[in-house]
């Protein structure tokens, strides 16, 4: 199963719902792909509604079973994933766990499901676009967070 983190915390309500959406057309092309996906931004976001945090101090322990179950992580690089504690810790837990980490452009999701955007000079990532006569793939990325 794949873990999709996503940036969502902001002080703008408006940046977070934006958040949610994109996290949701990425999980739903994962899904029409056929790859089970664990998205905490699209599980989640109704929930922080009832007065749930949205810091990540409050998710660490949820997000980190969920982390556990899964099989590998995808980064949806959206404005602040860098500098997102949540998706900068949940990159350091897979990597404590052994899971791979992957990223995806969030404008590739709605295409297709392929990670195509790789760290530059990745050799081992597909880069050729999803077409009618080939499978969306999950390309590996290296160690490296991608430039």
């Amino acid at each position: 199963m794949i873990y999709l983190a996503s940036p969502y915390s902001h002080p703008d309500p408006a940046v977070r719902e934006e958040r949610f959406h994109t996290a949701c057309r990425a999980a739903a092309a994962l899904l029409r792909a056929g790859h089970a996906v664990f998205s905490p931004i699209a599980h989640s976001h109704a929930l922080a509604r009832h007065g749930l945090p949205a810091d990540w101090k409050f998710w660490e322990p949820f997000d980190r079973a969920y982390l556990e179950r899964c099989d590998e992580v995808v980064v949806l690089m959206l404005a602040g994933w860098r500098e997102s504690v949540g998706v900068q810790e949940e990159v350091r837990i897979a990597r404590e766990l052994g899971k791979p980490v992957r990223y995806l452009a969030p404008d590739l999701a709605p295409v297709s499901p392929t990670l195509a955007y790789v760290a530059s000079g990745c050799p081992e990532a597909d880069q050729t676009p999803a077409g009618a006569n080939r499978p969306p793939t999950l390309a590996h990325v290296g160690p490296e967070v991608p430039g």
